[in-house]
């Protein structure tokens, strides 16, 4: 991509992917919540709605849509980023990950570990703006759904990992 090109960008379709990332991940994480509940305990629906379409959405924006991601984000640097690529790949493996256990019904621990790795990667990556003193180059408002979304992605798998005793 030129940087003409990439300069030009719109930001919109990758602000669009953003807000249904968000949308479908609480939506599945509330359900979740509620079919952890029954009996017996199931993630299988919550796992394809939390994980699985979150992570193909990111992928989305993050790699085919990688100009309009970085215009939107504010990383426009005038050409491609393979490392933000790279970023939506890492999506796309977890998201595809909770889509096999669950049609290929690996079980309850499988779908929890899905939630257990999206949780794991989204505190990370909020622990590592707050350590490395990015709060400058970042908005506080993404940054802290960045770290809900973790805390409850990870009570998600830890709750379903402990329903498999």
């Amino acid at each position: 991509m030129t940087s003409s090109t990439h300069a030009s960008a719109s930001p919109r379709p990758a602000a669009i992917l953003m807000w249904l990332t968000y949308i479908t991940g609480f939506v599945g994480t509330f359900i979740g919540f509620g079919t952890l509940q029954q009996d017996p305990p199931s993630l299988a629906f919550a796992g394809i709605v939390a994980v699985t379409i979150p992570g193909v959405l990111s992928f989305l924006r993050h790699s085919v849509f990688h100009a309009s991601d970085a215009v939107r984000g504010g990383w426009n640097y005038g050409q491609r980023n393979n490392f933000q690529i790279e970023v939506g790949l890492a999506n796309l493996a977890w998201g595809v990950y909770a889509l096999l256990a669950v049609v290929l019904d690996w079980g309850l621990a499988a779908i929890s570990a899905a939630f257990l790795v999206s949780g794991l990667y989204f505190a990370s990556v909020t622990i590592f703006v707050i350590v490395s003193g990015d709060l400058k180059e970042r908005r506080i408002g993404p940054l802290i759904g960045i770290g809900v979304w973790s805390v409850v992605t990870l009570l998600i798998g830890f709750m379903g990992m402990a329903a498999t005793q």
